[in-house]
């Protein structure tokens, strides 16, 4: 059996084992330290404009803690986009809220901004202004950054942006993950950098970042003793993950051109194979660091072969491939909630498969991909 092709694995640098030694070395392992500040100011460096960057030890966390920050009770309810992760909508649920599902649009696969207006309007005339909504950058594509913020500016509700797998992509040449009122970087194993396990909360001001770190530390008041006036949790990050996060901070470009690459590459494999779409930018307003490559398939044009038919053929070859997100609403946990919009979501979830897009594949990666994709549609 030849050496398994993954969908996203880690990609390490070199520099890494450098700042994590010099922790070890200091015995900085807690959850501070100089490479937490470290890292926190190479995030703020890299987004540019006022941020304030708090370190985090998971996307879900700064999820979590952006809905406190923007004063989610339970009770309210939150607007989410459907095709997403579970981690974009289960924060919703640990704060007693009502996650609302929205469908999304077919350029970007996001937020459709008029199914969005129709929810607001419902649930208003329901009598629940959402307190909050929570807008995917997925696979790294921006979403619809003007039409999705136009509509929560006319009815003032703060957008929380879920920035966890378009670090390195932006939209009119702002980079993703500085739009919102607040949004979560996730820097999990399989991410475009990672941390080993980590995320960050993206604020615009320093109380906002101060208060997701308070929180963050158990929320212990400033006493010689344990004094606590809030719920707190244990979500800081390492300064031992923090130091690989370094690390990874020097190649992050390079890894966002090698992940562009392998979608060029897709492009062009699948450029004369009929009713194969490559999910790529709408417009020259959109740069996706293209996290994941995917594609879908229109049976009616590829003689009826599916995207589970590849996925399953890329199996065997020992080449991982995965479905598109399962949306939010057809899932048993959530079946419940409320949903707005039509069957976008549904029929790219039926139709769509992710391919392998790691920044360290090989050419012998791309070949044995190349011929095994080929042989699956002759």
């Amino acid at each position: 059996m030849q050496d398994k092709i993954w969908l996203s694995s880690p990609h390490m640098g070199g520099s890494e084992q450098k700042f994590v030694k010099e922790a070890f070395g200091a015995n900085w392992v807690a959850p501070l330290g100089p490479n937490v500040n470290g890292f926190e100011t190479d995030l703020q460096s890299y987004l540019g404009g006022e941020v304030y960057v708090g370190a985090l030890s998971s996307g879900t966390a700064a999820l979590h803690l952006g809905l406190i920050i923007l004063g989610v009770k339970p009770g309210d309810e939150v607007i989410c986009q459907s095709m997403t992760f579970s981690a974009s909508a289960n924060p919703i649920c640990y704060l007693g809220a009502t996650p609302v599902f929205v469908d999304s649009e077919e350029t970007t696969w996001n937020l459709c901004p008029i199914a969005l207006e129709e929810a607001i309007k419902d649930r208003i005339s329901k009598g629940k202004t959402p307190k909050a909504i929570i807008a995917v950058h997925l696979y790294g594509m921006p979403y619809q950054v003007d039409a999705v913020h136009a509509v929560a500016a006319k009815y003032n509700i703060p957008i929380l942006e879920d920035s966890a797998e378009a670090l390195g992509s932006t939209y009119k040449g702002v980079n993703c993950g500085t739009f919102g009122s607040l949004a979560a970087l996730s820097f999990n194993g399989n991410k475009i950098i990672t941390t080993s396990g980590g995320g960050a909360l993206v604020a615009h001001s320093l109380g906002e970042k101060e208060k997701a770190v308070f929180l963050s530390t158990q929320a212990r008041d400033a006493a010689p003793h344990y004094q606590h006036s809030e719920i707190g949790y244990n979500y800081r990050m390492s300064n031992i993950c923090a130091g690989i996060g370094r690390g990874q901070m020097e190649v992050l470009q390079s890894h966002v051109e090698a992940r562009r690459a392998m979608h060029h590459f897709y492009v062009d494999l699948f450029a004369n194979i009929p009713g194969v779409s490559v999910f790529q930018e709408p417009t020259s307003d959109y740069f996706s660091n293209h996290w994941l490559s995917a594609i879908t398939i229109d049976t009616t044009q590829s003689n009826g072969k599916t995207a589970e038919e590849l996925r399953l053929l890329l199996e065997k070859s020992n080449i991982e491939s995965r479905p598109l997100w399962k949306p939010m609403h057809l899932q048993p946990v959530f079946a419940t909630f409320p949903y707005y919009g039509g069957a976008v979501a549904e029929e790219l979830f039926q139709k769509g498969l992710c391919l392998p897009s790691g920044s360290n594949l090989t050419e012998a990666d791309r070949l044995r991909i190349t011929e095994a994709i080929q042989a699956f549609f002759v």
